[in-house]
């Protein structure tokens, strides 16, 4: 068995697909780092190799009763857009990265660190892994959160500088370059899967 997962952040129609309640805020940056292909290419060649694949979605019961009345900041956000509601279009992992049978889907991630609010530390102990790999969106927020989280709790942590992407290019670069570092090994998808024995 892999010791190895390939943790997927918000791979959302809300966030990648036309239409999507906050897709036009992240659509130039998707264009420019071409996350979406990367991801599809490292998915489907990490799966070969026994990589255990393990989605965190991001959703909200109706009228957002998990989220304080007054929210502000990124959440105030996904609230005013109407974005990610359970069961909505939006909600749902984009269709050309459909999770496998094989592979874990993350129930309750209701913020933005995908360890706070999930059971994502008991599932990747239970399936006997050391070391993540994460994915996503946005760079600076819930991948990165993900990512302090993924430290502190002792995994070896990876992310992957191709297959992230956020509002500007400037707060991408930045959190690859200042704060990537700090807490995980920044590498590309390639890279990754080049380690990979």
């Amino acid at each position: 068995m892999s010791q190895t997962a390939l943790v997927l952040i918000e791979y959302q129609n809300d966030f990648l697909s036309e239409g999507g309640a906050l897709h036009e805020g992240v659509r130039a940056e998707l264009t420019r780092t071409n996350m979406l292909a990367h991801t599809k290419d490292l998915v489907a060649e990490a799966r070969k190799k026994g990589v255990r694949i393990v989605w965190v979605p991001i959703e909200f019961a109706p009228g957002y009763p998990e989220l304080a009345t007054e929210s502000y900041g990124i959440l105030a956000g996904v609230k005013a857009t109407n974005a990610f509601r359970i069961g909505s279009w939006g909600a749902q992992i984009v269709d050309s990265l459909a999770p496998h049978e094989s592979d874990i889907v993350i129930a309750g991630k209701r913020g933005l660190c995908g360890f706070a609010s999930t059971n994502l530390d008991f599932v990747l102990r239970q399936n006997g892994i050391s070391r993540i790999a994460l994915g996503g969106l946005l760079t600076d927020c819930c991948v990165e959160s993900t990512m302090r989280s993924a430290y502190e709790r002792g995994y070896i942590v990876q992310t992957l500088t191709d297959c992230t992407a956020t509002l500007s290019q400037a707060q991408h670069e930045a959190a690859i370059a200042f704060t990537y570092p700090m807490f995980s090994h920044p590498v590309t998808s390639r890279a990754f899967l080049d380690s990979l024995l």
